[in-house]
């Protein structure tokens, strides 16, 4: 298929015009599962159907709960299809952050798997609903979460009150092929596709809305940027509920009509025989996932001449070994935030290797970022580092937070990233670190707010302030400086224990210190100087 700009208006139409190209091509591998474009067309379909079944709508939320296989994708297509919203919520989720995102999105239904690692997310639903045990499925009326009325189990026998995948799809046996197009042409390009929870200033996650029409441009654009050809495979192991899947290496890959290779969670040597074996040739990945690849004793063994490009961050140290560990010659440096589409800044993949680990590219098309003054908000010189703005492709805005919106863009329309950049003489973006307290841990936004209040509940704690401290292998680790009640002993262990009842893994501070309360740095105001802290955290480290 020769690959131009995508004219499908939104992602289902993508997988129609996908599979009238190419059907038989190779679209999805998962596990033992590998499904062509005719095929996957059939199984979205179904499952679109099947969401009209049970009273889905344009407008309705569908919460999908699901780590890297093929349901995530056929999920997403499938609510895509009716102009449903996918809120996306993440494996990693404590019990409170997952009730959290189900009652922030007001998901009509929820598409989850039973429990995920060490996670048991159906347990944790039942506790918070109690009346689905009692409910027919479909019926749910829950006091907590009063939206929610299906829900629908994936991996395991459903319990009393959940459809399982094969009930389900019954319930769209009786919807006709004619229902599910009136619906598919309902849906516009400016209709929300994803509702993304990302770690922000706030002490709850952030739902960043994300439309079909600027997903899909932005996505090809990218993928331009890679020279991505419908013969490319995509490794995928960055979760699909991050806007690095979801809003990019999806769209990227699939508006160039290549090939999807997931991986359901990272471990090195499965990654290096799946990359073999599927010949895959784009990387998607962080800086500590490459070096985990390359320390694994099957690394040497391992072939991997068809990796050629993809999409990381970090510094030059970081990208070079990127490309030692994957082979990748050709991959890219990027820029940008879930609030513009994953990047808004690619290096393009033939740039001289100097100019791909300095600086994170040109702008894409359809975007334009400039440097501002972070007080006055004046626009700087090149060359000049202030705080990086951006406009044109995106999010239409955060859900349910208007006063975020007005927090994040200026009165012209600017989204400010809270991000210190320049715009350099040739145009290029180079990003030089962040002017908010955001942490960002092997690649992941940990907000220390919300560190502090899951801290500030153990009762020994008196006060709590979370910093990110340079660290070689995740760029940041989260570290927390305590101060306890009077007569208590420090427990670093039982702190980072009880933290991981409440926190997604991530999120769980790596290090604790323990400070008497004037032991901590402060402004001359009396309150907590936040980079005095980090600076003090760090010089322990060295």
């Amino acid at each position: 298929m020769p690959i131009s700009r995508p004219h499908s208006r939104t992602l289902g139409d993508l997988v129609d015009e996908l599979a009238a190209a190419t059907p038989h091509a190779e679209a999805l591998v998962s596990g033992a599962e590998r499904l062509d474009f005719a095929a996957l067309k059939t199984r979205i379909d179904d499952f679109a159907r099947a969401l009209l079944g049970v009273g889905i709508n344009h407008g309705d939320r569908v919460a999908l709960l699901c780590s890297n296989r093929t349901e995530w994708v056929v999920a997403a297509g499938a609510a895509a299809k009716l102009g449903a919203p996918v809120a996306a919520i993440s494996t990693f989720s404590s019990p409170r952050e997952f009730a959290y995102t189900l009652e922030h999105s007001g998901a009509r239904v929820l598409i989850m798997l039973s429990r995920f690692r060490d996670r048991h997310f159906l347990q944790a639903l039942n506790e918070l609903c109690p009346e689905l045990a009692r409910s027919a499925p479909g019926t749910l009326q829950s006091a907590a979460l009063p939206a929610l009325q299906s829900v629908v189990v994936l991996d395991d026998e459903p319990s009393p009150g959940t459809f399982s995948r094969d009930t389900l799809l019954m319930r769209g046996a009786s919807i006709d092929a004619a229902a599910l197009t009136r619906a598919q042409n309902a849906v516009a390009p400016d209709d929300i596709c994803f509702i993304l929870y990302t770690s922000g200033s706030t002490a709850a996650p952030k739902g960043v809305t994300l439309a079909h029409g600027p997903m899909l441009a932005n996505g090809f654009d990218i993928g331009e940027r890679q020279h991505l050809t419908a013969q490319d495979r995509l490794w995928l192991t960055v979760p699909l509920f991050w806007s690095f899947g979801s809003a990019n290496a999806m769209p990227a890959i699939m508006t160039h009509g290549g090939c999807m290779v997931l991986q359901e969670m990272f471990e090195p040597g499965t990654a290096l025989a799946l990359i073999e074996r599927e010949r895959c040739s784009v990387y998607y990945g962080m800086a500590n996932m490459a070096r985990a690849l390359l320390e694994h004793p099957d690394h040497p063994g391992r072939r991997l001449g068809a990796m050629r490009t993809g999409l990381t961050i970090g510094p030059p140290e970081d990208i070079t070994l990127t490309i030692q560990a994957t082979g990748a010659a050709e991959l890219c440096n990027v820029y940008g935030a879930t609030e513009t589409y994953g990047n808004c800044a690619v290096t393009d993949a033939l740039d001289p290797l100097p100019l791909r680990l300095s600086t994170q590219g040109l702008p894409l098309p359809g975007m334009t970022i400039r440097a501002v003054d972070p007080v006055s908000r004046a626009p700087l010189p090149r060359g000049e580092i202030g705080e990086l703005a951006v406009r044109g492709y995106t999010t239409p805005g955060y859900f349910r937070a208007p006063e975020l919106d007005a927090q994040a863009f200026d009165a012209e329309g600017w989204f400010l990233t809270g991000d210190l950049g320049s715009i350099e003489q040739d145009g290029r973006v180079r990003f030089r670190g962040r002017l908010k307290e955001m942490i960002k841990t092997g690649g992941v936004n940990v907000a220390p707010l919300e560190v502090e209040h899951v801290l500030l509940q153990h009762p020994d704690i008196v006060q709590a302030h979370v910093v990110g401290v340079p660290e070689k292998l995740k760029g940041e680790i989260v570290a927390a400086a305590i101060e306890l009640r009077a007569d208590v002993t420090p427990d670093a262990a039982a702190l980072a224990a009880f933290c991981r009842q409440h926190l997604a893994s991530y999120k769980v501070p790596t290090r604790f210190t323990f400070r008497a309360a004037d032991e901590f740095p402060r402004t001359a105001t009396g309150k907590i100087h936040k980079p005095g802290l980090r600076q003090e955290l760090a010089s322990e480290d060295s």
